[in-house]
């Protein structure tokens, strides 16, 4: 009795140091090939995978450093080999906002930055936007991903996918959102039936959104004529503002405001100026601290 309980002991012990032995076996490799978020080594391009042709690259960046001075908008794109060599995230969506906001990209009180990921090895791609883009912008940035990204991608053409995402984005999602404009339209004809009617969605609300917007400031100018004329006293004044011109400087850009009275001769003009967007902290040798909550799209090939 004394001899078997012995070995049902030294047996159990057996097990126990096995399953052990098993957790160590396993975890050793996963500890290895563990690497913390590779360090940036450029706000605009960093090309750790290799796939970018120097000047190609030389162009993203140029494009880019001029987006972010005409826009305040920051965008970058990063390639690497693989995801499994950094984190053991279980999709590309949350390696890559997850990367996003190790980083920082964008400005940390406007949350508008954009990261364009590859992963050359995973066969995937994605566009991530900060968390200030509405779900309308998801919708341009699946386009973009579909049409101008894996089709390079597939045929490893990843110099021309980048390039061509990189401007679509710019101009699709950036440029119009820094100038608080809806997504600009995907062609009905090529668009998927689900992408048809969550654009039409999205549309909506935006469209609600900017009626809104218009009701208001129609308010606010009726409130305006409530105003007594300075010249001749009497109630009716009509103000009118001109757009500034849609193109950016580093100094900003300039509008005309025009008051006129109705009852009098009475005009009464000056110039206004809006400034570029900046980022509120950090310098050009760093990011903004910006956030994303993980709005972005994604492709596979």
């Amino acid at each position: 009795m004394t001899v078997t309980r012995f070995a049902m002991i030294r047996a159990i012990g057996t097990i126990r140091l096995g399953f052990l032995m098993a957790f160590f076996w396993l975890a050793a490799p996963m500890t290895a090939q563990a690497k913390p978020y590779p360090e940036p080594r450029d706000l605009y391009v960093n090309d750790f995978a290799g796939v970018i042709a120097g000047d190609t690259e030389t162009r993203l960046a140029a494009t880019l450093a001029a987006l972010f001075d005409e826009t305040g908008v920051e965008m970058t794109v990063v390639t690497l080999r693989s995801r499994a060599e950094f984190d053991d995230a279980p999709s590309t969506e949350g390696f890559a906002t997850e990367l996003f906001n190790a980083w920082g990209v964008g400005d940390a009180g406007r949350n508008d930055g954009i990261l364009v990921l590859l992963l050359t090895d995973d066969r995937e791609t994605r566009i991530v936007l900060g968390s200030a883009y509405h779900q309308g912008f998801d919708v341009a940035a699946q386009d973009i991903v579909s049409r101008w990204m894996v089709p390079a991608f597939r045929e490893g053409r990843h110099g021309e996918g980048i390039t061509a995402g990189v401007a679509e984005t710019a101009e699709r999602i950036a440029r119009r959102h820094a100038a608080s404009l809806p997504p600009a339209a995907v062609p009905e004809a090529e668009r998927g039936f689900a992408d048809r009617f969550g654009g039409w969605i999205f549309a909506a609300v935006f469209s609600a959104i900017v009626a809104l917007g218009l009701f208001e400031r129609r308010l606010r100018d009726a409130f305006y004529r409530l105003r007594r004329c300075p010249q001749c006293g009497a109630r009716g004044l009509h103000r009118h503002r001109d757009a500034p011109e849609n193109k950016g400087t580093r100094e900003g850009r300039i509008g005309r405001l025009t008051v006129t009275c109705d009852n009098c001769d009475y005009r009464d003009e000056r110039e206004y100026r809006v400034s570029p967007r900046r980022r509120t902290g950090g310098s050009r040798g760093s990011f903004g601290g910006g956030r994303s909550s993980g709005g972005g799209a994604s492709g596979r090939w």
